[in-house]
């Protein structure tokens, strides 16, 4: 069966992330902010992917299905 959604890729070349399922936790700031952006984005979204290397960057790849 086919799936229809929307995709969304985020890509930079930054700090990348060390620890992923810490950034993931709820709460968990590097920065003093509110620690709700990627965990909040998996709530929102139905399928959430994270590949991020340290020194070379993060590719956050989301989807919503409409089905």
């Amino acid at each position: 069966k086919d799936k229809y959604g929307v995709a969304i890729v985020a890509r930079d070349e930054g700090p990348g992330i060390a620890d992923v399922a810490k950034a993931m936790q709820d709460r968990y700031s590097t920065d003093n902010g509110l620690g709700s952006g990627l965990p909040g984005a998996r709530r929102l979204m139905d399928d959430l992917r994270i590949i991020s290397q340290v020194d070379k960057g993060t590719m956050v790849t989301m989807r919503k299905w409409t089905q």
